[in-house]
């Protein structure tokens, strides 16, 4: 009897939330898209695991070990990887060399291509048929004879190839025998995308589960007025709570169903847009089943507790609503806490983390959800605290918004949380993308280098293929050859001096010169074949150049230094410099590599991709927090014209006698703006702290992201006034003389 009059009570509750006319249904409907909004990224990030482990199930099927020790078979086959980029779009495959009549086969490919033809991806197929993109299609001199199959590859906007040659040679290639070897699957990502990932995650889904429940409480003034009356006709205290609860329920289940539109959408847009390593198959793209059934019971009952947690500062009556006038003076340690927490766990990020460090990642997850949720149990207090200690001077306006804060900062603080937790993961984002962006760039940042692009062949072909193939490419200015010999110990790398002063801060430089690196001194003597060199008194000591990777002791030398003296070098590398004015000369210089040597790497000293990656990661972060943060300002709208409901006839009254509506609306602006400017230097300063270990933690140079602190104070302030212009409406409704009739 008893479960039937509470699930008769939760159905009231529901009706009740459907039928309290246009206001209700517009608390019903904020209460829905919040908790909707929450669900969606719940879903999206239950579906992020199952989609990667389909992908990387796919990628690990077609991997290759290339350096097992294989005898020559009638079903073993050469390979070697390739790469390359066409208008910033990057292009890999495999080489691929049948050595029997029994090769092995990968994923998504129904026989070997011979010599001259290649399969390639759905995605690459389309982007050689366009007309526009004749250049790529000279890249290689193969006729595509297939498509590679969605078992092989990572996703569908994958441009990958397999190419058939009889080029490759089994002194300086791989040998397999099959595809998905164990030992071909390595997988160790760079840790500062592996932490920039997980930053990525913690910042979007705590602000998120904080709106989530701020939304189940949006206008619960004008609920608790429904309950009085309900209490009028007989229902007891613990009546009106289930009641209350079976509103709430109402909005997160319809939340639910709303979530799991937007994830649809999601999950269409994540399979259309997609691109590289991040496209996926719509049947990849399926949540955890265990993960939604923990979202679609949570959720709810979330939001339930959050609402009956609430109710027990407001007494309904028959008669009314009273809610507690002698508030508990808000206790801070506690609320210490969580953030204390999150600071000794992100503390050791200060020693910095690279591929040898082993458990970071929930430490850094741990870390700064405890943080960011510190901030808002942190921001009650502080509202508190700040406003309790404000005087009774000022302006009128000034007056009535700090008393309304003294005496209720509650409902106001719980829509400023949100705007607080986000702004905060903002800057801290924010921050490591500029950090990382400062690694990639620093060295074109302090001074472009003249020669753009360096090119390390792949195989033994002699000088003077090089150098008439270069001669030949449109768009190449000039080019300097840079030959390297590889002793134990010391490297040697004997250039002229316009491509010296790019390796090293050389300064002044002329032919005969030699500059030592990481500990390379005057007066050493160098076993070169069948003589030696020593290298000369005048040998000076020099700092490497940013761009380039640390490799021992090295010796720069000019060719004079080095005449009389037979040098055979290991390699060979070419430091091209491209005309500006020649359209696609980048794409022209690919061109002739690959013809040339399709081994052969190029390496762009710009690093215009991952400066674009960045950039649009950060463009993505700041769009997200707009979306958010206009969200939390229509929950503020909300919020704002409940109380200003719920003191109609006050604000009535104060009209009646001579204030000036002016002056009320300047208390809305001063009540909206008060808690939004001490959320926002809460945010600020733990954002920026956080911001700033997490840059240490990648080695970063520590900077403060002005731009991101400015940008997102600029949301928050335009957020304020947004609320301030869409409550005055009702706010000189309210105050007609009418709304002094009392009954």
């Amino acid at each position: 009897m008893r479960a039937r009059n509470w699930l008769f009570e939760l159905a009231l509750g529901v009706r009740m939330s459907v039928a309290g006319g246009r206001a209700g249904w517009f608390r019903l409907g904020l209460i829905a898209v919040g908790v909707g909004l929450g669900v969606a990224v719940l879903l999206g990030a239950a579906t992020v695991p199952a989609a990667m482990a389909a992908s990387n199930a796919r990628t690990d099927a077609r991997a290759i070990d290339g350096y097992q020790d294989l005898p020559r078979a009638d079903d073993t086959m050469l390979t070697s990887h390739f790469t390359t980029r066409f208008e910033g779009w990057p292009i890999s495959g495999e080489l691929l060399q049948p050595e029997g009549s029994h090769p092995p086969v990968p994923p998504g490919v129904s026989s070997i291509p011979g010599p001259g033809r290649m399969v390639v991806s759905p995605a690459l197929a389309r982007l050689l048929d366009d007309p526009a993109n004749a250049l790529l299609r000279d890249r290689w001199d193969a006729e595509v004879a297939g498509v590679i199959g969605a078992e092989g590859l990572s996703g569908p906007a994958e441009l990958f190839f397999y190419l058939g040659t009889d080029t490759l040679s089994a002194e300086h290639d791989g040998r397999i025998r099959e595809f998905g070897t164990p030992g071909a699957i390595v997988r160790d990502p760079v840790p500062i995308f592996v932490l920039l990932t997980l930053v990525g995650m913690v910042v979007l889904l705590i602000p998120v589960m904080v709106f989530m429940a701020a939304a189940v409480r949006f206008g619960d003034e004008a609920r608790d007025r429904r309950l009085a009356a309900v209490r009028l006709v007989g229902a007891d205290t613990a009546t009106t709570r289930r009641i209350a609860a079976g509103e709430t329920l109402a909005g997160a289940v319809l939340g639910l169903l709303i979530g799991a539109a937007l994830w649809v959408g999601e999950i269409l847009l994540a399979h259309r847009w997609g691109t590289g390593a991040l496209s996926f198959y719509l049947a990849d793209l399926r949540p955890v089943p265990s993960l939604v059934v923990l979202i679609a019971i949570a959720v709810p009952v979330v939001a339930v507790a959050v609402t009956l947690s609430a109710m027990r500062r407001v007494v309904v009556e028959p008669l009314g609503v009273t809610r507690m006038s002698t508030p508990v003076r808000r206790r801070l340690w506690w609320r210490l806490l969580l953030p204390t927490a999150g600071v000794v766990l992100l503390w050791p990020l200060y020693r910095g983390i690279d591929e040898h460090s082993a458990g970071y990642e929930i430490q850094v997850v741990a870390g700064m959800a405890a943080l960011l949720t510190g901030i808002a149990l942190l921001l009650p207090w502080q509202v508190e605290a700040v406003v309790g200690r404000l005087g009774a001077g000022g302006s009128p306006a000034w007056q009535l918004a700090v008393r309304r804060l003294q005496f209720d900062s509650g409902t106001a603080v719980r829509a400023v949380s949100g705007i607080a937790v986000s702004v905060a993961g903002v800057i801290a984002m924010q921050g490591i993308v500029t950090g990382i962006e400062s690694l990639y760039t620093r060295s074109s940042a302090s001074a472009p280098v003249r020669y753009g692009v360096a090119i390390l062949p792949g195989s033994s072909l002699p000088d003077r293929g090089w150098t008439a193939a270069l001669d030949a490419t449109p768009g190449v200015h000039e080019y300097r050859p840079l030959r390297i010999v590889r002793l134990d110990g010391a490297t040697l790398r004997i250039g002229d001096c316009a491509l010296l002063s790019q390796l090293a801060e050389v300064g002044e430089c002329h032919d005969g010169d030699v500059f030592g690196l990481d500990g390379a001194v005057a007066g050493t003597t160098y076993r070169l074949g069948d003589t030696s060199w020593t290298s000369p008194a005048t040998t000076r000591a020099v700092s490497r150049a940013e761009a380039e990777p640390t490799s021992g002791e090295t010796l720069l030398i000019t060719p004079g230094a080095m005449a009389g003296v037979a040098v055979q070098p290991d390699d060979t590398n070419f430091y091209v410099a491209l005309d500006p004015g020649v359209p696609h000369a980048m794409e022209h210089l690919r061109n002739s590599v690959a013809r040339l040597d399709l081994q052969a790497y190029l390496y762009s000293y710009g690093n215009d991709t991952v400066r674009a990656a960045l950039a649009g990661m950060r463009d993505a972060l700041l769009a997200g927090a707009i979306v958010l943060l206009v969200l939390i300002g229509a929950s503020m709208v909300v919020n704002v014209v409940e109380q200003l409901r719920e003191r109609r006839r006050v604000l009535a009254v104060l009209v009646a006698f001579g204030t000036r509506r002016r002056t009320l609306g300047g208390s809305v602006l001063y009540q909206v703006a008060v808690p939004v400017v001490l959320g926002m230097v809460l945010a600020v300063a733990v954002g920026s702290v956080l911001a700033g270990v997490l840059m240490t933690a990648v080695g970063a140079p520590l900077t403060v992201d002005w731009f991101g602190i400015g940008a997102t104070s600029g949301i928050a302030a335009v957020v304020v006034l947004g609320t301030t212009a869409a409550g005055l409406p009702i706010l000189w409704r309210l105050t007609r003389p009418g709304n002094l009739r009392s009954e």
